[in-house]
């Protein structure tokens, strides 16, 4: 036991020692909180003589699983079975394996990640005659997962037998998705909402199963809780229902999945879940100096809903924490390299030690180049190199198509959107072309009116590719480039494949060589644009294990570093303006805890970096509410930003910026009788404490509407 509880601070240990009842921990960032768990899991075992047959650690990835089954191995019997040390959808599988059999499903079923579910989707709009442009996989993967936010459709896949026809008097998107379920049920795949919901269907339709695994479960302890969905939730409640020992740790301010569903409510709000829980505060933090640790602080307590702590700390203190301010990109991508040499040849550190963290993957790309430039090896997290990602590699493709039409280029994109051109036509001009020594895009010129490429898009393609060849020098290479996506429907496709990531990093493609133009103040032919850009995609640095980390700040949770660079901390980037239009004030709250899980990474130096110039929609850019937001004191300002830039900045974020949202004692409950200055009387059926707000069905009007929580007109009606 002493050696559980060695090096451990006062907390930690009481962490680990309790063991009985319904438990919270709110671990702040760096306070040590695995060590907590996988020690008190080590206790449960080693001092209670529990068996870990008899109790679920539940984490947030495999990865995650994977270490802390790592680390109980050293502390407990290394013979013993860790299999219930898992995540919530690895759990799901061990119950389906054991009682899926009752829901007429086999044993073996399999799982669907996301491509399988696509693959089953492209045989559906083959079997329907469906363009791709018709429907895309993306808004229709969008509403299977809105069905499966319940378990209803769960019945009919669970009747024995095969699946009834899709009925064709519904409309085309019903039709695609009660045709996608049936094909689910032919090859009995379930895909991660069904391993959810098909565990809750049969703990609902046989009590016995539920009990078996309520007695079996003594203990349950959940890792990162506040990421917990209400149906993840609902299923560890459930399941700690006989036994009541239920061990929550998480931190509340590091909640930034709820776009996929997490509420922080079920850590912040555990108290009123569970009348007798206990709380712990893990708020030592062993990660970072006093300097960074104060202004992640005065960051987070802006937000509303939040458990209050303050971390705290005995590291020695720091270097004060830097926010730099550029003229243009270009000149902060340049101060950020200096930066990392300097700090490289100053401390002896190692490029490993060094993270470049920014909002959106295409923010990588004004760094990328300069890191190359100075040749530093780096490796992105997470992600592609913003030069290796498909959707560039394909629009260098087109490029390289009017400079040289290569073979490798034309095989990259000839079918890419669909032109019918597949491996048996692909094969047919690889052998013209090896007969008769031409290039693949000669080949299909020539042979473009044989029977083999009839009812292909061969001419179409070729129209577009020429007709740029025609025009190659009138062009300039991002006129050019703007021209080959329209023309070839490469943007189209893009936008029917409904990914606006991969459309962003188009987007900023096409403003880097905007840039690259203007900085040269004369015309960049295409071959020597193309030339330049080779540097960028044939130089493959990611197996270089000591080399500068570039990532996401999603991507970043869980990880530390010594030096951290946040890169791109502009409005409308950090917080992000589509997020704040979809989900208003529980946006800003959650891009605001993004900003703070990118400043907890740093242990020793933090550097926040933006510059002047204007966002891709022409938007003037302005350093991001997150830094006027932190106390002046706790940082150094590195660069000049001009007074009236500085004014313009702080109106628009004033004019922008959403009320700190209503106590939840404040607000109005349902069928509340409210009145509205223009609608008149209304009831308030329901409230959306995501969006902020009221839908209010008004006695004048025949369907209710959204109304703001904030909207101080709203009176409630006498009764």
């Amino acid at each position: 036991m002493e050696e559980l509880l060695d090096g451990l601070n006062e907390s930690q240990q009481q962490a680990v020692v309790s063991t009985e009842g319904y438990i919270r921990v709110i671990a702040g960032a760096g306070s040590g909180k695995t060590r907590a768990l996988t020690n008190r899991y080590a206790f449960i075992v080693n001092e209670l003589g529990v068996d870990p047959s008899n109790m679920l650690s539940v984490t947030f990835t495999n990865k995650a699983a994977n270490e802390m089954k790592r680390r109980v191995k050293k502390l407990v019997d290394g013979e013993q079975d860790t299999g219930f040390i898992t995540t919530y959808h690895g759990f799901c599988v061990r119950v389906l394996r054991e009682d899926i059999h009752r829901l007429f499903y086999p044993k073996n079923f399999i799982i669907l990640d996301v491509e399988d579910q696509k693959i089953l989707l492209r045989e559906i709009f083959e079997d329907m005659n469906l363009k791709m442009n018709d429907k895309t996989f993306k808004r229709i993967l969008d509403k299977i997962g809105m069905l499966k936010g319940n378990t209803h459709y769960v019945q009919q896949m669970i009747l024995r037998g095969a699946m009834p026809d899709a009925d064709d008097s519904g409309d085309l998107d019903s039709q695609i998705i009660q045709r996608y379920l049936k094909k689910q049920k032919r090859v009995y795949g379930l895909d991660f909402d069904d391993l959810l919901n098909f565990t809750f269907v049969l703990f609902e339709q046989y009590k016995e199963v539920l009990e078996k695994w309520q007695e079996r479960l003594y203990y349950i302890q959940v890792d990162e809780f506040q990421d917990s969905s209400l149906k993840q939730f609902e299923l560890v409640k459930m399941l700690a229902a006989q036994h009541g020992n239920l061990f929550v740790v998480g931190d509340p301010d590091q909640t930034i999945y709820e776009w996929r569903g997490a509420d922080p409510k079920y850590m912040v709000e555990f108290d009123s879940y569970f009348k007798d829980a206990e709380t712990i505060f893990l708020n030592r933090n062993y990660r970072s100096t006093p300097e960074i640790l104060s202004l992640g602080n005065s960051l987070i307590q802006k937000n509303y809903f939040r458990v209050d702590k303050d971390m705290i700390t005995e590291n020695p203190s720091g270097v004060k924490v830097v926010h730099y301010h550029g003229k243009d990109e270009n000149e902060e991508a340049k101060w950020v390299v200096q930066q990392i040499q300097e700090i490289v040849s100053r401390d002896g550190a190692e490029w490993k030690n060094i993270a470049i963290m920014y909002r959106a993957n295409y923010l990588s790309r004004f760094i990328e180049q300069e890191l190359i430039r100075e040749n530093i090896d780096y490796t992105i997290f997470g992600g592609f190199k913003f030069f290796d990602r498909k959707e560039i590699k394909d629009a260098l493709a087109h490029l390289r198509m009017i400079a040289v039409a290569d073979d490798l280029s034309f095989s990259r994109i000839i079918n890419v959107p669909k032109r019918q051109i597949g491996k048996k036509r692909m094969q047919f001009l690889r052998a013209k072309a090896e007969e008769e020594g031409l290039s693949l895009y000669d080949a299909l010129k020539k042979y473009v009116d044989h029977e083999r490429l009839l009812r292909t898009g061969a001419q179409s393609f070729i129209d577009a590719i020429e007709s740029l060849k025609e025009r190659q020098a009138e062009l300039s290479v991002s006129e050019l480039l703007q021209e080959a996506m329209q023309h070839t429907g490469y943007e189209a496709y893009m936008r029917e494949d409904g990914d606006q990531e991969r459309l962003d990093n188009l987007t900023e493609l096409l403003h880097s060589i905007v840039q690259y133009e203007q900085s040269l103040g004369e015309d960049i032919l295409l071959d020597e644009y193309l030339q330049m850009i080779s540097l960028y995609t044939d130089d493959d640095r990611d197996n270089q294990k000591d080399s500068v980390k570039l990532m996401t700040i999603h991507t970043a949770k869980g990880l530390e570093f010594p030096y951290v660079f946040v890169v791109g901390m502009t409005e409308n980037v950090l917080p992000n303006v589509r997020a704040l239009r979809q989900r208003k004030e529980r946006a800003l709250e959650e891009e605001r805890r993004l900003a703070y899980v990118a400043v907890t990474r740093a242990e020793r130096e933090l550097y926040l970096t933006e510059s002047e110039g204007f966002q891709n929609g022409g938007q003037r850019k302005y350093p991001s509410r997150f830094i006027f937001e932190v106390n002046e004191d706790l940082y150094e300002r590195i660069g000049q930003i001009d007074e009236a830039l500085l004014e313009e900045a702080k109106e628009y974020i004033r004019a922008s910026h959403h009320e700190k949202p209503i106590g939840i004692g404040d607000s109005y409950a349902k069928n509340t009788r409210v009145r509205h200055p223009v609608f008149g009387a209304g009831t308030i059926q329901e409230i959306d404490d995501k969006k902020n707000t009221y839908l209010v069905f008004f006695d004048q009007l025949k369907a209710p509407r959204p109304i703001s929580r904030n909207f101080k007109k709203l009176e409630k009606l006498e009764e």
